[in-house]
């Protein structure tokens, strides 16, 4: 009993690819499961909601590994800022209602239709795909099975995309439960595969240097920026605004960082199983919140302003009780660059505490003044990411030395 009860605390070898594929399954069920009160009227539904999500999760799949909706691709610059570009239209759509009319389902569609073909035809053409994974039977099978179930349930959701009214919302509800359960399942056959035969990540040439902490950095930035500039046009009653998809997409984009790396909102642990479960707890909530208005702004509320304030104050406080037991010939030979580090980190802590306690006290901070706290918490994101790199390039330098 007690080598099960550490081997639970063990950290997980989920690779990014599987925990992606896991949270895009389980936000297909749980849209599925909910498609069914609404289509009776028991529940109110925001389509912007799920056309943001999905458009945030193709966003994280091609910054993150350069998979596009069309095929793999070499993670260059120019595919890294099309994800980008993506992801920030996803955000925009989530917040502002209507803000791009139909470019959000015209672009799924083209992810979903056309690019399910392509992938299927990937599959059946290509070399190194149905006919070798044919050869290899066992669990390959598994993955010709899910991965054909995935595509053409894919090219289904398409063609509802373009003509809505062609089948009936709980019709509709079944084909996505079916897409979700297929990627659920790809995601499980690809962890065994992977588990059975790991392979060695190989960076392509021309390829952007960006590990999933890294993307994660990234992609919150741009996060950030967008919610904290749109804000202020929102608090002057210019634009509309949806409170419940804003905090869906933060739980989100928390439980993707707690299941891909351990970087939970109060620090980083182990990716063991608890922190697992607790970012699909997260990622479910997230998902819910974005397609149902209003049903869990408050309790979401007071959880992500308790989670920064204590983020924050945690932080804060490691970094006194350092100073505290270092020594003055410690303090003496702190490199420029950490200094740097260690202020921009400093002062993301700071806003995260004010943009917490924001949210716990209402009229504690004027909107537009949390606007500007969120998208400076963004902009200091971008330093601090391009801080890490600089760090990044001196260990280099100093390994070839």
């Amino acid at each position: 009993m007690p080598m099960n009860l550490t081997k639970v605390f063990d950290e997980s070898e989920l690779s990014l690819e599987v925990v992606i594929l896991m949270m895009a399954g389980l936000m297909l069920l749980i849209t599925g499961i909910l498609l069914f009160p609404v289509a009776t009227g028991g529940l109110p539904y925001y389509e912007n909601g799920l056309y943001g999500l999905l458009l945030v999760m193709f966003s994280l799949q091609i910054i993150s590994m350069g998979k596009t909706p069309f095929g793999d691709l070499k993670r260059s610059k120019l595919v890294v800022a099309a994800g980008i570009i993506i992801g920030g239209i996803g955000t925009i759509t989530c917040f502002i209602p209507d803000a791009f009319n139909d470019i959000p389902r015209l672009l799924l569609f083209l992810f979903f239709g056309p690019g399910g073909v392509l992938l299927l035809l990937q599959m059946i053409l290509s070399k190194d795909k149905l006919r070798v994974w044919s050869e290899y039977g066992g669990i390959f099978r598994h993955l010709i099975t899910g991965s054909t179930v995935a595509y053409v349930s894919s090219i289904l959701i398409s063609i509802l995309l373009w003509n809505q009214s062609l089948l009936s919302v709980q019709m509709t509800a079944i084909i996505v439960l079916i897409y979700g359960a297929a990627i659920a399942y790809l995601s499980v056959v690809l962890r065994k595969i992977y588990s059975a035969y790991p392979r060695e990540k190989e960076r392509k040439d021309g390829e952007v240097e960006l590990p999933i902490d890294r993307a994660m950095i990234l992609f919150t930035s741009v996060f950030m920026i967008i919610l904290g500039v749109l804000l202020i046009p929102v608090n002057l009653g210019l634009l509309p605004f949806s409170g419940s998809a804003q905090l869906g997409l933060l739980m989100m984009i928390f439980a993707i960082q707690m299941i891909a790396s351990g970087s939970t909102p109060i620090g980083v642990f182990p990716r063991s199983l608890p922190v697992i479960l607790i970012g699909f707890l997260f990622a479910a909530l997230g998902t819910v919140s974005c397609i149902i208005p209003e049903v869990l702004v408050y309790p979401l509320t007071v959880l992500v302003g308790v989670l920064n304030i204590l983020g924050g104050a945690i932080s804060i406080g490691k970094f006194l009780g350092q100073r505290a037991s270092s020594t003055d010939r410690q303090k003496g030979k702190i490199p420029k660059i950490l200094v740097k580090l260690t202020v921009s980190q400093l002062i993301l802590n700071v806003l995260a505490i004010t943009f917490g306690l924001s949210m716990l006290i209402s009229h504690l901070l004027p909107g537009l003044v949390i606007g500007v706290v969120l998208a400076a918490n963004g902009t200091v994101l971008l330093y601090l990411l391009y801080v890490l790199f600089v760090i990044d390039k001196i260990q280099k330098e100093m390994e070839t030395k």
